[in-house]
């Protein structure tokens, strides 16, 4: 069984419980960014860093399975971090840890899995995989309160074939009781990270200027339109801007929103609160999973736009291109291009695929 290891407290139990369950371990942790320590930064960044592979490697040793590390750091660049600045050059706003799982993550522990003649492979996520009707799919997690699933619907079924999750049945608060009751003392109250791993503090617009400079210092000075046509003020970049922003736009007397960008024109529509709400959206490269495709026309599920929404219900139906429309029951605010989108029902995963607003 190969174990991706990040060295938090979630991978390290995975790894343990596992072994205490007799399967034959080893540990593997990917590097994919390296970044030098900032004493100023106030949270934890990220995975990856030398204490998270030293614990990792601790815990290996604590019980006696072979650990390695695998440094990934040019495939990630290619797949996560230029693709992440490409969509916000497009207008988008992307989600650079589903790419990363999809592309590289998955991909990286198959290879070494197979190198190493291991036949499963699994991960600290709290998901679970289920097996009918000749289908592998995705199922949320037994705490619903940190389900994963949303980040891996872009995994394929020769994937989900070859995966195990052995947290979807815990809770976080029991994973924690037992890293500290098998004496994983260095991983049993580390704090969960949430930040990007290559944004540090969370600063996407500062990453973007110093990554493509030459192309930002070309948009200062693009039209802040109001909804109604009319010029209101100047931004300094549409990539700086994500719908449903209210920051650093214009003062009109009532709270006004990024409700529209338009990297073709340089330009920002804003307008009130109402202008955020659609019913229509466009799922782009799906995966499918329950069903290797839609099972009829209006098919219902409950449509997540995002990791932290709780869902809502909507109509499934098939469009061009192999894409999927999504109709929701009730306008939904702030739909963003960029963003993923995952449809269940009930705790089954449907399918999963890219946010856009139009199929063009």
């Amino acid at each position: 069984m190969l174990v991706a290891m990040s060295g938090g407290v979630d991978s390290s139990v995975a790894a343990v419980l596992l072994k205490r369950q007799g399967h034959e371990v080893i540990g593997l942790t990917m590097k994919t960014w390296s970044q030098a320590p900032d004493p100023s930064f106030s949270k934890r960044v990220g995975c990856c860093n030398l204490d998270d592979i030293n614990d990792a490697r601790s815990v290996a040793v604590s019980y006696d399975f072979p650990h390695y590390v695998l440094d990934l750091q040019e495939e990630f660049g290619q797949a996560v971090i230029e693709h992440f600045i490409l969509e916000y050059l497009e207008g988008r706003t992307p989600n650079p840890c589903i790419l990363c799982n999809t592309y590289i993550k998955w991909d990286a522990l198959l290879k070494r899995a197979k190198k190493l003649g291991c036949e499963k492979i699994a991960t600290g996520h709290y998901a679970r995989v289920a097996h009918a009707e000749g289908r592998y799919f995705i199922q949320r997690a037994k705490d619903i309160h940190k389900d994963q699933s949303y980040v891996l619907w872009g995994l394929s079924q020769e994937v989900l074939a070859q995966t195990i999750f052995p947290l979807g049945e815990l809770h976080k608060s029991e994973t924690r009781a037992l890293a500290a009751e098998w004496g994983l003392s260095r991983v049993a109250k580390k704090k969960d990270s949430y930040e990007i791993c290559f944004i540090p503090e969370g600063d996407y617009r500062a990453f973007i200027q110093k990554k493509a400079p030459d192309y930002i210092e070309t948009l200062a000075n693009g039209d802040i339109v109001h909804v109604n046509g009319k010029v209101v003020g100047k931004h300094r970049g549409y990539p700086f801007f994500t719908i449903g922003q209210r920051r650093n736009l214009p003062a009109l007397g009532t709270p006004h929103y990024v409700v529209e960008i338009h990297p073709e024109t340089n330009t920002i529509v804003i307008g009130p609160e109402s202008y955020l709400y659609r019913t229509t959206f466009f799922m782009q490269m799906p995966v499918w999973h329950k069903y290797p495709t839609l099972p009829y026309e209006g098919y219902p599920a409950l449509v997540k736009i995002r990791y932290m929404d709780a869902g809502h219900e909507a109509r499934l139906y098939t469009a061009e291109k192999g894409v999927v429309r999504v109709e929701f029951n009730q306008p939904v605010k702030a739909i963003t291009p960029g963003q993923a989108a995952v449809a269940y029902e009930g705790e089954d995963m449907i399918v999963g695929g890219w946010i856009r607003l139009s199929n063009s």
